[in-house]
């Protein structure tokens, strides 16, 4: 399979044949091949810090290459993965061997498209469907099936689908039914310089039920329904979405709650204005018994595996390493292991303010001064919650126990025409019972001085310092990056994270990494050596648990 693999890349191109005929020359187009192949390697070894490495396989690799074809109107592709010897640490152990992931063929007009095969969908936000692929994450959640979308006018479009969802190399036992609308009411309102839409839509999962759950009061067959609307004009925008999910089993670990089956629902409020200068973006959700799962009994897996729908965390996205140790993740399901964790959902949101303070002015100077404040916060949903016979009365706007709430404030100032900073400063309360089912509250400050100094117009040097301080859970942490870039196309980093307040005097450990990258075109290659730290790794907020290990790591991306 790797020997498969690599010929592909080496072949793959994109290509028109010619043929000369009489005095002219005449093309003959055969349409064109492109692609893209990706190699993740790790080698994991043993650390006297860490531990031995527990695992018999220490070499691992992630691979996938993606052709696809076009022919005028119609359109073909393969996704072929290899996971030699073994998947990188904690992807799905479903992900256990080599071959085609996935393949599809699509016929494609300006009002028509049928697919057939693997395909990504998204209805509305994707609270009530996605399907995607986030390769660090190890997500990939595509369905199987056929899908038709259907535009008759620019103002309407229409999607239907049917199909099973992707589960390693096989598919999930549930059967999924979809139907999406997209709605311009700009013309019919007679609407100058803003813009009305609205979408309605429809999911259903089907699967059979357990023989022993046959009598506990829900239907082989889940529905969900979502209305949203959205409206822009002139520097204002706001979008509402309200979705329903029928009652449904209750699954807690991977088990089914005996005699406990709950409706769902989720609201969805963005508001935003933005002018020169100026942004405000502010965005509230609740959500009740709203994960969705094409197996019931998926529901709380650590891979990420057969999520139907896309429940992002709703906070600020980090750049930095110790101000992505305390992540929060969204809270969607109806959670009740014991009297004293009982959890039917979320409730809260965020908002964020950009002012950029004009050149010349006290604050802005020569160059301008930009800010951004952040300040999210998030709550279970307020109830009366009966905890032996699994009775609830929730509160629809009502604020439960805090979760989570971080406040934020970022500077970037740019001194003159090399050098430039970034001054960023984060508040967290991090409910550690209540989202990772760990004991304690989390409360701790973080300070990060970022500045970049540009050489001259190809080299650069960046250097970051971070400390982060609480009396709770780890204690103490510092950090520090130093990145070089000698050119657009070669950079090297240096960079640790180090957890000198811990009472254990042998948890007080260096998590230290190096390496460089190197990109030419469309082709990168970077090695990286150093520690890992253990815990959550968040993408557009999902997060994966990785494990603390210490190794190399390969990685090569290219597209053709």
């Amino acid at each position: 399979m790797k020997k498969l693999l690599y010929l592909s890349l080496a072949l793959a191109c994109t290509f028109t044949f010619a043929q000369d005929q009489g005095d002219e020359e005449e093309k003959k187009d055969w349409g064109t091949l492109t692609g893209g192949f990706e190699s993740i390697v790790q080698w994991y070894n043993d650390d006297t810090a860490l531990g031995k490495f527990a695992e018999d396989e220490h070499v691992r690799s992630n691979n996938y290459l993606k052709l696809d074809y076009n022919y005028g109107n119609w359109f073909a592709g393969i996704q072929v993965e290899s996971y030699a010897p073994m998947p990188l640490l904690n992807y799905s152990p479903k992900l256990d061997d080599s071959g085609i992931a996935q393949y599809y063929a699509m016929y494609k007009t300006r009002k028509l498209e049928i697919t057939a095969g693997y395909f990504y969908e998204q209805f509305g936000s994707g609270l009530i469907l996605r399907g995607w692929e986030n390769r660090p994450l190890g997500i990939n959640n595509s369905f199987r099936g056929g899908r038709v979308k259907y535009e008759p006018s620019n103002s309407l479009s229409f999607t239907g689908m049917y199909a099973r969802q992707r589960d390693g190399f096989e598919v999930s036992e549930g059967e999924i039914f979809g139907f999406n609308s997209e709605i311009d009411l700009t013309n019919l309102f007679k609407l100058q310089s803003s813009s009305l839409s609205a979408g309605f839509s429809y999911v259903g999962r089907k699967e059979d039920i357990p023989q022993e759950f046959q009598n506990t009061g829900f239907d082989e067959m889940t529905n969900a329904f979502s209305a949203r609307l959205d409206y822009s004009g002139n520097s204002f925008y706001s979008g509402v979405e309200y979705i329903t999910k029928s009652e449904d089993a209750i699954v807690n670990s991977q088990r089914f709650i005996e005699n406990f089956s709950e409706p769902g629902s989720a609201l969805l409020v963005n508001l935003g204005y933005s002018q020169k200068g100026l942004g405000i973006d502010a965005t509230f959700r609740r959500l009740e018994n709203m994960n969705f799962f094409s197996e019931r009994e998926a529901s709380g897996n650590v891979f990420n595996e057969n999520i139907m729908n896309y429940l992002p965390g709703l906070t600020k996205q980090h750049d930095y390493l110790l101000t992505n140790i305390y992540v929060y993740q969204a809270q969607p399901a109806i959670s009740v292991p014991d009297p004293s964790l009982l959890k039917y959902g979320e409730i809260g949101g965020q908002i964020d303010i950009f002012y950029n303070f004009k050149k010349g002015t006290p604050i802005g100077g020569k160059y301008g001064t930009k800010i951004a404040v952040n300040a999210a916060y998030w709550a279970g949903l307020k109830g009366e919650f009966n905890f032996t016979d699994r009775e609830a009365e929730v509160e629809y706007f009502g604020f439960g126990q805090k979760y989570f709430s971080e406040y934020s404030l970022e500077v970037r100032k740019k001194w003159n025409r090399k050098w430039q900073s970034i001054f960023y400063y984060v508040n967290q309360y991090y409910n550690q019972r209540f989202i990772t089912d760990q004991r304690g509250e989390v409360n701790s400050n973080i300070a990060v001085v970022e500045t970049t100094y540009r050489i001259n117009s190809k080299r650069s040097v960046r250097a970051e310092l971070q400390h982060l301080w609480t009396p709770d859970d780890n204690k103490n942490w510092a950090g520090a990056t130093l990145e070089f870039n000698v050119t657009p196309r070669l950079s090297f980093y240096l960079n640790d994270i180090y957890n000198y307040g811990n009472d254990d005097e042998d948890e007080q450990i260096h998590y230290y990494n190096v390496g460089g990258s190197y990109a030419r075109g469309a082709t990168r290659f970077a090695v990286n050596y150093g520690r890992q730290r253990g815990g959550l790794v968040c993408v557009g907020g999902v997060c994966r648990f990785v494990p603390q290990s210490t190794g190399v790591t390969f990685n090569i991306t290219t597209a053709f």
